[in-house]
């Protein structure tokens, strides 16, 4: 990867130099155990800085090719495969989904939550594939547990997939069809299995297995040669290792995901758009860069230019937003600052990002030409500022 002088994209070198110290001081106090850190402004590399260790037990340092878990991360590819296939004609946004798979047709909604559980009505329409890429289809994921919908979320689906590692995209389609929505489609934003269903859509619509079609038609034009489902033998040496807290011992770091037991080392059947995908810093950023370049990277064109401005306008309903301070909405698979004086982090109005159950995140700045990636692995996600921190340390080395 070349690096140019920060100076020479509007960036000080002296103030990028405050990034490392600061994320250097996460791992010394025993937060994280390894962090890389990414810039690029105007095409260009100006800031790589990779801090810590990718496996502590064995001393190995951060390396600047780690692979690395990124989780919801994948959400953002899955929405670009999907928008390449409607710039074909395959599908159009408002569509019902049922009419691309059937199993999610006539679906129920939650009328009201009751001591006894749940009261249900018919949906007022169909859900619609705008509805899976803004998370306002009323699906769920299981997350909240006081939730007597993520409950059974929790026991027909989660438990379905731990149960039965053959569970692939059909069966989890097949078992969402089964439960109600939360909310009237449209209506509300929540976090979801949506964008895994966009996935499902993508191998109805192309003819193609998920990961043959983002393979093909993603990774390889990108040059993206170490983003996949899983870890190859012959990479494996390189995966970090995925690190939380250890209950026994406060203040020391646990391997959460050993490698031996990982999913991740072997193929998988599940192919999770929402969350599936193992990637590195470097082929994250050729993604990113072809999006702030209007959909086109090295001559190779996944989308035009007007497919990615749709994408990162916000997409939610007046009064519906994503975060709770309400200064993002959201956009077709990613986050839409709307509000900047309410983030917790500088930016610009309509910058376009997200992020990964493991701390990793990205950011695409199209107002500055600026790219910022963010890339370690420790759950749980957001127990530390660590994002806002980068992202604030970022803006403030820009002079130009």
């Amino acid at each position: 990867m070349h690096i140019i002088q920060p100076e020479a994209v509007g960036l000080s070198a002296e103030r990028l130099a405050r990034i490392g110290p600061v994320m250097q001081r996460y791992v010394d106090q025993g937060k994280f155990a390894g962090v890389i850190t990414l810039i690029a402004r105007r095409g260009q590399v100006a800031h790589f800085e990779p801090v810590g260790r990718m496996d502590i037990a064995q001393g190995k340092s951060m390396r600047p090719d780690a692979i690395f878990r990124i989780y919801s991360m994948t959400k953002p590819i899955t929405s670009v495969a999907a928008m390449m296939l409607l710039e074909e004609g395959a599908f159009r946004l408002y569509d019902p989904i049922s009419a691309y798979i059937p199993y999610l047709k006539g679906m129920k909604v939650i009328a009201r939550r009751t001591p006894d559980g749940m009261e249900l009505e018919d949906a007022h329409r169909e859900v619609n594939i705008h509805d899976l890429f803004t998370h306002t289809s009323g699906l769920s994921y299981g997350f909240d547990e006081l939730d007597p919908l993520d409950k059974l979320y929790r026991e027909q689906l989660w438990g379905k997939m731990e149960k039965n590692p053959r569970v692939g995209l059909d069966d989890m389609v097949e078992a969402l069809a089964g439960l109600p929505l939360s909310h009237q489609p449209g209506t509300a934003f929540r976090y979801s299995f949506s964008i895994d269903v966009l996935g499902k859509l993508v191998e109805v619509v192309s003819g193609k297995c998920f990961d043959q079609f983002l393979q093909e038609r993603i990774f390889d034009p990108l040059g993206m040669l170490d983003t996949g489902f899983w870890v190859p033998p012959e990479k494996v040496e390189r995966f970090a290792l995925n690190y939380g807290p250890d209950e026994k011992h406060p203040g020391i770091l646990k391997d959460i995901d050993p490698l031996k037991k990982s999913s991740y080392v072997k193929p998988v059947s599940f192919l999770s758009g929402g969350g599936g995908l193992v990637s590195t810093t470097e082929d994250y950023l050729r993604f990113c860069q072809m999006l702030l370049n209007g959909g086109e990277l090295d001559g190779q064109r996944l989308l035009g230019p007007k497919t990615v401005d749709l994408m990162r306008r916000n997409h939610l309903p007046d009064g519906v937003y994503e975060d709770a301070n309400k200064a993002y909405g959201f956009g077709l698979g990613g986050n839409v600052l709307v509000h900047v004086s309410r983030a917790p982090g500088m930016g610009s109005e309509g910058l376009w990002s997200w992020g990964g159950a493991a701390n990793t995140k990205f950011w695409i700045d199209f107002k500055e030409q600026l790219i910022g990636i963010l890339m370690l692995q420790y759950m749980p996600c957001n127990q530390y500022p660590i994002i806002d921190d980068f992202q604030n340390l970022v803006y403030q080395s820009l002079v130009d």
